[in-house]
């Protein structure tokens, strides 16, 4: 019947209508849900705040390894100090005569310190901080010796006063060492290394 019809009609588009409105507010929501792609300073944001850290974490480090505290120089109450206990008083003793021995014939005045370690200082820092305040040697000529022996660093140094730069030189005391120092350590006899030592800076 045509009511029938249009009524069937009616339906039908009413169907197709609410259809094509689900459709829409899907496609709505599809495109709000598509993911977006990160821009370039989501990225690069990221990273500068790792790189910041790193070298935040980098500058702690070695601020910490600054603020170690330097080995304290000993007071120079003798000609020979030991720190350590490496020489027993006769040796001790014996080395201390023959340094004030030295000093009255050449006027010179070498002097031995033996600490257990230097660090975090080298050496050659530590020696030259104990030279500069002890102040070796005769004041108006500036003529001393220092001998320092970092026991359990394995390390000898020989510091020379400037007055006495030409007499020993850098050479000339790295061979005192070699040849002197280095094998009696060796072989544990602290004792005869300095005595050679001295001997072989005062001929």
């Amino acid at each position: 019947l045509p009511g029938q019809a249009e009524l069937h009609g009616r339906e039908r588009e009413g169907h197709f209508g609410a259809a094509l409105c689900q459709l829409r507010q899907a496609g709505r929501a599809s495109r709000r849900c598509v993911p977006l792609r990160p821009t370039a300073a989501a990225v690069t944001q990221p990273m500068r705040l790792l790189r910041r850290l790193f070298w935040a974490g980098l500058l702690a480090c070695l601020g910490l390894a600054q603020a170690q505290e330097l080995q304290p120089v000993p007071s120079l109450a003798a000609r020979v100090t030991d720190t350590t206990g490496t020489l027993d008083a006769r040796q001790s003793d014996a080395l201390e005569a023959k340094l004030a021995a030295f000093e009255r014939e050449a006027g010179s005045q070498i002097v031995v310190l033996i600490v257990a370690s230097t660090q975090p200082e080298d050496i050659t820092s530590y020696a030259y901080r104990v030279a500069d305040q002890w102040k070796v040697g005769r004041r108006e000529v500036g003529d001393g010796l220092l001998i320092v022996v970092a026991k359990d660093d394995r390390k000898v140094r020989i510091e020379v006063a400037k007055a006495l730069e030409g007499a020993v030189p850098d050479l000339a005391a790295k061979m005192v060492i070699d040849n002197a120092i280095r094998p009696a350590f060796k072989a544990g006899d602290y004792a005869g290394g300095l005595n050679a030592a001295v001997d072989q800076l005062g001929a």
